[in-house]
């Protein structure tokens, strides 16, 4: 519940600052983005990655966007001025999957469908959130699934996923997320 008020806050907070761009754009879309950008920054603060992700204390944390961008320029207002453990943000648009593990946070963009598993194999292991809005990401590997339903942002996690990359993901998230596992390698169905 103080995640889901947190949420509200950031998105009253951060709302009157797009009056011109959200009028630009399709509301619903932008208001979408203006949500999963609050997420992601939200997930930032309840994640716990290995000391050794981080070149140094004050290293950044990167987040990689792959493929076509839908946050525009709201991901970057969201966290412009923000901080995680004294850490600040860094947004990179990638075109590469190569470059994936230059981040320790990767938002696959719906764009990117027909390299999901690529990417997903690419950073397999590496203390590295992956984040998409594709149908089915977390049940492929990846950490967290944003899916959009009812027109409200919902989220799934691969908690086996997030382990193999060293990742610890507080409670408080997972109390609120749908839990997904990724079918066995062998095509058996789980219970």
């Amino acid at each position: 519940m103080r995640f889901l008020r947190l949420l509200i806050t950031i998105a009253i907070v951060i709302l009157p600052s797009f009056g011109l761009e959200a009028q630009a754009q399709d509301s619903s879309v932008s208001s979408e983005y203006l949500i999963k950008a609050g997420f992601i920054y939200n997930f930032a603060n309840l994640v716990q990655w290995p000391s050794n992700a981080f070149a140094q204390p004050n290293s950044p944390i990167v987040i990689g966007i792959l493929g076509e961008d839908p946050f525009g320029t709201i991901l970057d207002r969201v966290l412009e001025g923000k901080k995680v453990n004294g850490r600040v943000f860094l947004v990179k648009r990638l075109k590469s999957v190569l470059d994936l593990k230059e981040c320790h946070i990767v938002f696959v963009s719906s764009s990117e469908m027909t390299r999901l598993s690529e990417a997903i194999h690419s950073v397999k292991g590496m203390p590295i959130l992956t984040i998409g809005e594709i149908p089915g990401f977390a049940k492929r590997g990846g950490i967290i699934n944003l899916v959009l339903e009812d027109n409200k942002v919902h989220f799934e996690v691969n908690v086996e996923a997030a382990k193999e990359a060293d990742l610890n993901i507080s409670s408080r998230l997972l109390v609120l997320a749908r839990i997904v596992q990724e079918p066995p390698a062998d095509g058996r169905k789980t219970e």
